[in-house]
């Protein structure tokens, strides 16, 4: 049985009317940029975090590059964060001219390792950026400790985890910001880039509306050096379209892993571990095994998708070789790398689909 890593097809035949009668709706209407459609999307989607604020932006890596532009870091400061992550993380950090810094993760969760946080941290450091990777947020508590000890900010980079929970606290309400993305792969994903900032720091708030619109405000008239970051209406009427089913199919998602980590239990496969602390979203599901390399090409000649996130931490990457990293700075991070495997997950697998992918990964085991 031939089974995708993610079917985005099976998804939008189940809202294909839906979608496009809302897309109709935005070209009738000839409002493409901004607009009515994104202001309720922002609404909607700050409403879904617990957050006062939302700011629509072009992308998950323009959420984040707004924030750090609108946060006022640049050359000269420095951004602790993970090396295990995607690279918008630290990529925007140098974008702006700011120094990434890395701490390693713990290797139950992937996430950044609170305790190692505070030995890196100098008077250069102006945020903290701790990434909610895979669906589940990072230990926050003592992050946030941490951040108000040294009077910094945090920008969570929640990208992957749209309304997953810390204690019962929603991503992005914790920090001075939080970060989403709408690439069409996440939980909530669009149908192109989009991105979204929500905050509950109104001054902050009103610095992003200007920083995403080149900086201006009002028309021609600008303030600093902004971005084009502006979120298409496009975008935000397909997402509003699909925004009401979002807890359907994160809950879909939790029960295609729990039926994972049934069959996998008293095998050679680590299944995620989810904090109890956290409710995760399983943007991703991710099982370590050993002889990772084997597995993934025998999944791949059954038909089977999977994925590799992330196959070269960022510290290790060329890119960034000024920071001066070597390998074996971050070894939990190292291994993470060497042994993950993303397995499909999306709501509309079948047993039958789940089942042929834990029988294709256990027959890799011989």
């Amino acid at each position: 049985m031939q089974v995708p890593l993610l079917d985005l097809k099976a998804q939008y035949a189940t809202i294909k009317d839906e979608i496009m009668a809302a897309v109709a709706g935005v070209l009738e209407s000839q409002r493409c940029i901004g607009g009515p459609k994104v202001e309720e999307l922002e609404r909607a989607i700050a409403q879904a975090s617990d957050c006062e604020f939302g700011v629509g932006v072009s992308s998950g890596t323009d959420a984040l590059l707004n924030c750090l532009m609108s946060l006022d870091i640049g050359p000269g400061d420095e951004v602790v964060t993970t090396p295990f992550t995607f690279f918008a993380s630290a990529g925007s950090i140098a974008r702006v001219g700011a120094k990434p810094v890395f701490v390693d993760i713990d290797p139950r969760t992937y996430n950044i390792d609170p305790s190692q946080i505070e030995a890196v941290v100098t008077d250069k450091t102006k945020a903290i950026m701790p990434v909610h990777l895979y669906g589940q947020m990072a230990d926050m508590d003592p992050i946030m400790a941490l951040a108000r000890k040294h009077d910094l900010a945090v920008i969570e980079d929640a990208a992957q985890s749209i309304t997953s929970t810390y204690k019962g606290r929603k991503a992005g309400s914790i920090g001075t910001a939080g970060c989403f993305s709408f690439f069409p792969s996440k939980n909530l994903g669009g149908i192109g880039d989009g991105g979204m900032v929500v905050t509950n720091d109104r001054q902050l708030y009103e610095r992003m509306l200007i920083m995403r619109d080149h900086g201006q405000q009002p028309q021609y008239y600008y303030h600093f050096v902004g971005g084009n970051f502006r979120l298409d209406p496009l975008q935000a009427a397909a997402l509003l379209v699909k925004l009401p089913y979002l807890d359907g199919w994160s809950q879909a998602r939790r029960e295609n892993a729990a039926y994972y980590d049934k069959r996998f239990a008293g095998t050679e496969v680590q299944t995620p571990y989810i904090s109890p602390d956290c409710g995760t979203v399983y943007n991703q599901y991710c099982i370590r095994v050993p002889q990772r390399d084997r597995v993934v090409a025998h999944l791949r000649d059954k038909g089977i998708g999977c994925a590799i996130y992330y196959p070269v931490p960022l510290h290790l990457q060329k890119c960034f070789a000024y920071l001066g990293y070597k390998e074996g700075d971050f070894p939990e991070s190292e291994k993470a790398a060497q042994e993950i495997i993303a397995l499909p997950v999306y709501p509309e697998l079948t047993d039958e689909m789940q089942d042929a992918v834990v029988d294709a990964v256990l027959e890799a085991f011989g």
